[in-house]
């Protein structure tokens, strides 16, 4: 957890970096809005430097995604040092999927709106078969990548586009199942990845997660408040929250086996449009 006590409004960082606000916090570090020593807004993640092996692992894959272009994801402009931090910069965004749910509940007393959320939902969707197709050539080999952490607050808002951020968990995969080092957020975690493996469909059951939240308003599981054992069997999703005819898709994304799942989050998300009201 980042201290209060290091990051301060209005302090400036080794490369005139001035902190304005603390945008969100999470396990794993803070993102803050900033202003840069040309006078623009930009965000900086704070990755505390408390497990040296973590901490590379979370640099490598931020840079491995950087190298990758897709309109719907993130760029991250700089990675840097400051003090026991590693500090990502990246664009400031409006906010993010959760924010926007928070923004709904407050002013209509409803989950998002379903014209508004498959907008979005789509343009998530292309991106992680982007990434999760293997096609990306890495160490003279064609690998896929797992985001391994999507959650309505990983899914950033500039204006109409919605962008994937938070890269520190990415994996490359060259075979649909493989072991893995478990990681990531309880609620939105796969079965497998629970287990300690990885499979091709692993984002797509986070985004099925996702979208109960986003669209119901609650988790399809109960909340987890810490990472439980690996032989924990995830319940049957309870997906009463969703349109009865929306159900059976969701249901198919949120397998316990991998392979019983869409193809892609794109297919997943085109299957619910065509059925929602």
């Amino acid at each position: 957890m980042v201290r209060a006590s290091s990051l301060l409004i209005g302090k400036e960082l080794s490369r005139d970096y001035r902190l304005v606000r603390l945008r969100g916090r999470g396990a794993f570090g803070s993102v803050w809005e900033a202003i840069t020593p040309d006078g623009l807004p930009v965000a900086l993640k704070f990755l505390p430097c408390n497990d040296q092996m973590s901490t590379s692992l979370e640099i490598r894959a931020i840079q491995a995604i950087n190298h990758l272009y897709h309109p719907n994801l993130i760029p991250v402009e700089q990675v840097w040092c400051y003090r026991r931090y590693v500090v990502a910069t990246m664009p400031l965004a409006e906010g993010s999927l959760s924010d926007l749910l928070e923004v709904y509940r407050s002013e209509y007393g409803t989950p998002i709106a379903a014209t508004d959320l498959f907008r979005y939902m789509s343009q998530v969707a292309l991106a992680l078969d982007f990434l999760n197709k293997r096609q990306h050539f890495v160490d003279g080999r064609h690998v896929a990548y797992q985001h391994c952490d999507i959650k309505p607050s990983n899914l950033l808002l500039f204006e109409e586009t919605v962008k994937i951020t938070d890269f520190g968990l990415a994996s490359p995969t060259s075979s649909p199942l493989r072991f893995h080092r478990r990681g990531g957020t309880p609620d939105f975690m796969a079965p497998e990845v629970l287990q300690g493996r990885l499979s091709d469909w692993t984002d797509q059951f986070s985004l099925a997660v996702t979208y109960c939240q986003l669209r119901g308003g609650r988790l399809p599981f109960p909340p987890m408040s810490a990472m439980p054992e690996r032989t924990h069997i995830r319940p049957a999703p309870d997906l009463t929250m969703l349109p009865d005819k929306e159900r059976p898709i969701v249901a198919r994304a949120l397998a316990l086996a991998p392979q019983d799942r869409w193809p892609s989050s794109t297919d997943l998300v085109n299957a619910l449009k065509k059925v929602a009201r």
